[in-house]
């Protein structure tokens, strides 16, 4: 059995991330506050006095500048614009950085759920990878899964005996 690819390994990680953490739906949701927030700058800016934002493309690039935090985003002049942008800053802010703080502590917390969920997802999970597995990494499966199985006979005669006679 061959050794899995650099790629393999990085479209299981992908995919993994994809499955188990709130990045997608973050990040679609940032993308789409992104384009409505700045559609609304821009038309709020549309039309003042002073305003270096004049089109929908530079809208776009104050939404991400201001998010980001970057400290280079131009201040709309208009009130109007002003709440719109302050709305998006707070709100673009939180979804950028949630969804990277989401995604991390997903990621690494996921091992520490309950643990007959933690062996139940271990156990589908490396099924569903065994074609990719290495020798080293299916002998090792074989080992956990016999010590499992051992495991819960023990358990299963354990509660046979503690269990009240009917």
């Amino acid at each position: 059995m061959k050794r899995p690819t650099r790629h393999a390994r990085l479209k299981r990680f992908a995919a993994d991330i994809y499955a188990h953490t709130p990045f997608i739906g973050m990040v679609l949701l940032l993308v789409v506050g992104w384009l409505l927030f700045s559609g609304g700058l821009f038309l709020a800016e549309r039309g003042a006095a002073g305003t270096s934002i004049d089109s929908y493309g530079k809208a776009l690039y104050w939404g991400i500048a201001a998010f980001s935090t970057a400290g280079i985003a131009d201040t709309p002049v208009s009130g109007g614009a002003m709440i719109i942008g302050g709305i998006w800053i707070v709100l673009g802010s939180m979804l950028f950085f949630g969804a990277i703080v989401a995604t991390v502590t997903s990621y690494f917390m996921r091992p520490m759920q309950s643990p007959h969920k933690k062996i139940i997802e271990t156990i589908e999970y490396n099924l569903e990878q065994l074609e990719e597995l290495t020798i080293e990494e299916l002998d090792l499966l074989k080992e956990t899964v016999d010590t499992l199985i051992v495991h819960v006979e023990k358990l299963k005669k354990k509660r046979e005996r503690n269990r009240p006679a009917d």
